[in-house]
Order: C-alpha cells, then structure tokens, then sequence
C-alpha cells in the first residue's frame, strides 16, 4: 500500500485546523516529479493548506498535535473578539455570511411567506435606531405587567406562584428548573413532560463552590448585575445589596445542583411530582406553561434528578419571598439583554471580557441578528440556504459514506473480544437501525408545508422586542403541540446551517446538517481520502455516541432498557476506565481534565476515528488506490483526524495514542509519547 495515499487521509487533521491558509502555487517540479498524484485545483489547495498547517520541527511520534497543528497555530491568532477558533467557527463564519446575503436580498423572487417572516425578523434585529429608542422600555412595562420588582418599583409580595408561572410560560425563563417536553426514554413511541435541574448565571457551579480561586468571576459577575439593576433604574447602592442577595441564592442553587459527570448513569424517575417537590402549585404551573394541551392529575412526568427538586422544593420554601422574587426577575433580565439597547449590551461585554477574554464589541450586529434569525426562524432560513449552497447529490455522497461507516463499525464489532456474541448480535441490529437524516428535513423544500410550520408565529419588521416575545409564545405552542404527538423521527433539533452534528438516543438517529458537508469536512470534488478523513470521522463520531457510555443504555428503538448482559456491562465499565484514567491524567495549565465528565466524547472520538479509517481501507480494497496529494518527499506519514476545539491537544494525543494503525504509519518506537505500551481500546 502506497503510504502517501494514508497521508491523505490522515492528513485531513492538518486541512481542518488550516482551512483558513490561501492557496500556495506548486512548483511544476513537484508536480512533473509525482504524475501518480491528483493534481485538481481542490487537491492542490488541500495539499497547500496541509503542508502549510505543519511544523516540521517537531517529532510526530512525540508531539502529533504540534507537529501537524503548529504551524497553522503559529500563523493563525486568535480573531479578534474570539477565545477559540477553528474549522467549525470558521465555517459557520463562512455560513453567517452566506445567510447575510439571503436575509438583506429582499429583491428575491419566489420566497415561501416563512422566508420572508425569516427576513422581516432579521431587518428588525437590524433597526438599531428603533432598538435605541425605545430603551429599557419593553422590558421595563414587562416587569411590571409580571408584578413589579423590589429594585425599580413596588411588587406583590404574594403571588410567588403566578410569577414563576409567568417567566416560565411567557418568557421561556427556567429559574429553578426546567420544564420541556420530549420522548419518552422508556417507551419511545410517546412525548411525556420531563423535569430537570436548572442552569446557573455562570457556566457551573464550580464558579460558586470555590470563591478564592474564581473572586475575579463571581466579583465580576455581581457587579455586571448591579450595573443592569442601575439600568433599569435603581440606585447603585440599591442594586448591589439586592444583586448580592441574589448571587448568595444562586450560590445555594449551586450547592444543590447535581454536577454533570455524577448523572451520566442517572436513572429516569417517575414521580408525583406534587408530593416530591409541593413547595411549587404544579398543576397549574404545568397547565400555564403547556397551555393550550388540556392536563389533569394523572399526567405522567418524569424527574430527572429527584435530589435536587427535592431540595429546590425545600429552598424555595424557607427562602423569603422578596429573595425568590428578585431572583426570578433577574433570570428574565438576564435572558432579555442581547435585545434590548446597546448600553445594556455593552454591560454585557464587559462582563464576557472578563469571564472568556473575548470582546463582543468586535462582532457585527448583522452576525448576532442572523444568529438569532436562525434560531428563531431556522428551518425558514435554513430552506433559503440549502437552495443557495447544497448539491443535491452530496445529500447522496454522504448517505453512501454514512453506509460505509456503519459497516465498518459493525464489521469491528465482530474482533471486540470483551462482549458475548448475543450482546453482539443485539448491537449490530442497532447500528443497522440507526436513522441516517443527512442535509435538511424534507418539509423545509415544500413552500406550503413550510409555511404551515410558522403560520402562527406573527412577525414585524420593525419592533425587535416584540418579535422576541412571539417568537417565546409561538414556541412555547410548539412544545405543548408534541405533548399529544407521537415522536416525530424527522423531527430535527438543529437547523440546516449549523456546522455541526448529533445523535439522538431515543431515536436512534444520527443527523448531518448541510451546513456541516462543506469544506474542510467535505467536498464532492475531493478524493475519498479526504471525505473520509473529514465528515467520515464526523459521521463515525455520533454513529459511536450510539455506544457510549450512556447511549449503549438505549435499544434500537431508543428506549431506555437493560439490553447488555451483565458480563458485558462489566467488561465495558472496565475498559472504559482505561480511558477515564487516560484523560484525566492530561492537565491544562496544571489542571487534571476530568476524564468521567468527557467520557462520552472521548469513546466518540476513538471509536469515530477507527470506522472512518477502516471505512476508508474498505473502500480501497474495493476501488483501488487513488491519486494522492502532493507533497514533499519527507512528509510521508499517516495523521490523524480530530476536533480542534478546547481541549483540542488532548483529543488528537489522546485518540492517536490508542491507534496501532497510527503508530505502524509513522514508525513510532516502542513507548514514544505517541505510542505507549499499554493503549485504551473498546469499539
């Protein structure tokens, strides 16, 4: 086997993390010197942004991550504005743009009325004149209409039901748990209302828990309220006396809250919920929020973390009333400032600056207004795209490479020596069941069913706010319409432009957006080598989350079931643990990763890497070789396919390191860095 031609495979890590370097003229030496090579425009610009991504100076079996990332690293700072940057941001920079274009083009003919609701959502996010105008207004006669507020005004102090009823109905506000509907995961064939613990204002609660190491956040965060309070009118000694109450709650909250890596085997818990949690009036807290949907007492809900509403119930309880009431409001203002004028939103960036040392000044107005179109109207948007960028056959392209990973996938399944075949038998009948939903859902190419979707979501072009507020109703309709419905498989949870992709255990489906099968990650112009490099591990990675260690507890049919034998379940906690100890023994600036917390994306990531490579091989052996990429002689090693997002050194060292594949290509000595004795193997 030719090794250039696994190069170019490989080498897609390179390309991925250097999709921003220009095109580099080869020399027609080079060229003339390789006439087996592909030599395309597409493969010259690949080869060009490889070679350009390389650092030679350092040893790949030592350091992959800086020998293949260091150069395009070292010649690509962060953006302006950004605290990480990669193919994904890159791309979806590329998509905004795209959709920018679409949205301002009013002179286009034949839209659907759901585009041009699409367009009008948009060109009143960009009526920055309105916006300022009209100030703290909105949000101020919303709080009054929701019952006042201590900091600006008088409040009811008795009516702590109706308000949560209020910011969680109207305003989509989750301020002590959240409420949503989705499927069943014991019975996958039915919607059900499910309860889970609530976010806090700062991305954990390990912001909270230890005050000494992160004074600079939490002292930041305050005074980013305090300065909203003072916006809305309340003194600055007001403000911070009440936003300090706040902070000491929502420091409780943390206490409460169940951190993420100890509900990775949490069992779903159906509960009458009014005995478990009575401090809240929940049935006609649950009739307001799923309203129209007639409910009564015997509605079925599912508790997901039963500890924390119970204590939630407990606090809320033997909390005073003004507390609890400040703290709600506050949740609606905080959820209210990217739409309201740009002295709040400068607030906002100030805090940002501190927490994530990015400015948000930097963006454009026009990248948040599509950000925010294509969250509120992105199936809309999203039809406009797909027409605009999206080869009808790349929809093809891509099912056929989905099938190629799904064979190679359950063709290794048969060398996994821990499982016992019946386990076997019942996770190929999986894989085969996996439901492949690749560019856009198909009602989105329909004008009519299209506009049937938004037909109750009313849009202006000139009141931002009052779009905003729509948008909250017409979705919180939307929601309680799935309570009745059963669970709709092309039902898709992200919009046709993202740059990304998910797997969805309940449904045992895998979904691809359009905006993900462009370049870096795919081109129908490029060798299979670099498909399969790019989207392949894409579509590996989410085929594997399929058997992670929380999607292996869902059936074919998605529901949540006991399918494993016991012998099997062990075997896997025991080769999982390899990687738990793997991860966590990597460290950032001198901080342990958490290895259980990431478990699930890091059995994603090695497991997504050896179907796509072994897809690949396959589809040599039953094509032939192809022409390679041109590069110089002394590159002539195999790479590595990975995210490069945060902690990206970790996913490319961590993954590699486990490959024998990798280490036989590039010749890795016994107990390199790259290649240790002892590596984490499971699928």
């Amino acid at each position: 086997m030719n090794i250039r031609l696994h190069f170019s495979f490989y080498s897609q890590l390179m390309y991925e993390v250097s999709d921003t370097v220009c095109l580099v003229v080869l020399s027609h030496s080079l060229l003339a010197a390789h006439p087996g090579m592909c030599l395309t425009e597409p493969c010259i610009t690949v080869a060009s942004a490889v070679m350009g991504a390389l650092d030679h100076s350092v040893d790949p079996c030592h350091d992959f991550y800086n020998f293949a990332c260091g150069g395009w690293v070292r010649n690509n700072p962060l953006p302006e504005g950004k605290s990480r940057w990669g193919p994904f941001s890159n791309l979806w920079e590329r998509n905004m743009a795209v959709m920018k274009h679409l949205l301002e083009n009013t002179t286009m003919k034949g839209l659907s009325k759901a585009e041009k609701k699409a367009q009008r959502y948009y060109k009143a996010c960009m009526n920055e004149t309105k916006i300022e105008e009209l100030g703290a207004q909105p949000l101020q006669e919303l709080i009054n209409q929701t019952g006042g507020w201590a900091l600006t005004g008088s409040w009811d102090k008795n009516n702590f039901q109706e308000v949560l009823r209020t910011v969680s109905a109207n305003y989509r506000c989750s301020p002590f748990f959240t409420v949503f509907v989705s499927t069943d995961s014991k019975s996958s064939n039915s919607n059900i209302i499910q309860v889970d613990q609530s976010g806090l204002g700062l991305p954990s609660r390990d912001y909270y828990l230890n005050k000494t190491a992160n004074a600079k956040y939490l002292n930041a965060y305050l005074d980013f309220l305090v300065e909203l309070g003072v916006l809305l009118g309340g003194s600055e000694e007001t403000s911070r006396s009440l936003m300090q109450e706040i902070v000491d709650f929502e420091t409780t909250l943390a206490n409460i809250t169940v951190p993420q890596e100890e509900r990775r085997d949490e069992e779903l818990i159906y509960h009458k919920i009014q005995t478990l949690a009575p401090a809240v009036d929940w049935m006609p807290y649950l009739t307001d929020v799923f309203a129209p949907v007639p409910l009564n007492d015997s509605e079925p809900v599912v508790v997901y973390a039963k500890d924390y509403l119970q204590k939630v119930s407990d606090l809320i309880a033997s909390t005073n009333k003004s507390i609890l009431n400040n703290y709600m409001i506050m949740k609606v203002l905080r959820k209210m400032v990217s739409i309201l004028d740009q002295k709040f939103q400068d607030a906002e960036q100030r805090f940002f600056e501190v927490m994530y040392g990015t400015k948000k000044s930097c963006t454009p107005r026009w990248k948040l207004c599509v950000s925010d179109t294509d969250s509120a109207l992105g199936f809309a948007l999203g039809a406009m795209f797909v027409k605009a960028t999206f080869d009808e056959d790349s929809k093809a392209i891509a099912e056929d490479m989905v099938s190629e990973i799904k064979w190679a996938f359950e063709d290794s399944l048969k060398y996994v020596g821990w499982m016992d075949q019946e386990t076997k038998k019942a996770a190929k009948e999986k894989a085969d069941a996996i439901y492949n939903m690749v560019g856009y859902p198909k009602f989105i190419m329909d004008p009519k069913e299209l506009d049937k979707v938004f037909n109750d979501f009313e849009v202006g072009s000139d009141l931002y706010f009052q779009n905003v507020m729509q948008y909250y109703n017409f979705s919180a309709r939307v929601t309680a319409d799935q309570l009745r419905k059963t669970p709709n498989r092309d039902q898709w949870s992200m919009t046709p432009p993202t740059v990304n992709a998910y797997y969805n255990p309940t449904k045992n489906e895998m979904v691809l957006p359009a905006g993900i099968l462009q370049a870096p990650f795919y081109s129908r112009s490029w060798p299979k080598a670099l498909n399969f490099g790019g989207i392949g591990v894409v579509m590996g990675h989410e085929l594997t989350h399929a058997f992670d260690d929380q999607g292996r507890e869902y059936d074919k049919d998605g529901n949540l079931r006991s399918w494993w034998k016991n012998s099997s379940v062990e075997a896997f906690k025991k080769q999982t643990q390899c990687m738990v100890e793997q991860y966590s023994n990597y460290s950032i600036n001198k901080e342990p990763l958490n290895g259980k917390h990431t478990l699930g994306e890091n059995i994603a990531d090695n497991g997504g890497l050896k179907a796509a490579y072994k897809a690949y091989m396959n589809w040599i052996a039953k094509n032939g070789e192809e022409a390679t990429l041109t590069f110089h002689s002394e590159i002539s090693h195999e790479g590595v396919i990975t995210d490069p997002h945060s902690p990206s050194r970790f996913r490319v060292i961590g993954t590699i390191s486990n490959s024998h594949e990798f280490s036989e290509h590039f010749g890795c000595k016994a107990d390199s860095p790259m290649n240790p004795k002892h590596k984490c193997e499971l699928w």
